[in-house]
């Protein structure tokens, strides 16, 4: 495809490039995406290694800082992510390596340390992971979402839809599938023993 002419200039064409802090790509894909941010994620965890190291705070406050400094620079715009396995299991890491920071090793009976299991930073932290905040962070922007009026451009960009036929093989993952599947999950876990489900605002966890 040859280049575009406006007013005589010729813009490069490129495969990918940022736009308000996010990158856009020809594929729709957010793995570039989730790679700088993990980067950027590690450069605010170090840029702040003292105060994680310090002995003066708790670990409670350490976690807090986690979450208010370091949290949101890899869950920027989070809100319109569709999570792939692949790309959970890189938020996971990423969150793992800095919580096992924060609480240090574990002490065994017999006196020896080790370091702590995948799943021993998620239950310290009371299952209020990465993961189920970027979940949180969808639902809510779905809600605003579907409160907007009709005539809103989001709405509209939201309600539009291609007038092309799909491609063949299997269809990619959309936005909209995981908000299904994040209702789903909540609706099912928030079931009380009566059978009566509880419809509340997502919790930013």
């Amino acid at each position: 495809m040859d280049g575009i002419d406006i007013t005589q200039t010729h813009p490069e064409q490129v495969k990918s490039f940022k736009y308000l802090g996010s990158i856009v790509n020809g594929n729709n894909s957010i793995e570039e995406e989730i790679k700088g941010r993990i980067s950027l994620g590690n450069k605010a965890f170090y840029a702040n290694q003292d105060l994680f190291k310090s002995k003066l705070l708790t670990k409670n406050s350490k976690l807090q800082m986690y979450k208010t400094l370091v949290r949101p620079v890899v869950t920027y715009v989070c809100e319109t992510w569709v999570l792939k396995e692949n790309i959970k299991t890189k938020l996971r890491v990423f969150e793992r390596k800095v919580l096992r920071r924060i609480y240090g090793p574990t002490k065994e009976k017999d006196g020896t340390w080790r370091i702590k299991l995948n799943e021993e930073p998620n239950r310290l932290t009371g299952n209020k992971n990465i993961i189920n905040y970027i979940k949180a962070q969808r639902l809510a922007w779905f809600g605003h979402v579907h409160r907007m009026s009709d005539n809103s451009m989001v709405q509209k960009v939201y309600e539009w839809s291609p007038a092309l036929t799909r491609s063949l093989g299997r269809p990619k993952k959309r936005w909209e599938d995981d908000v299904k599947s994040d209702i789903t999950g909540r609706t099912a876990s928030e079931t009380g023993p009566n059978g009566k489900k509880s419809l509340r605002r997502p919790k930013l966890l």
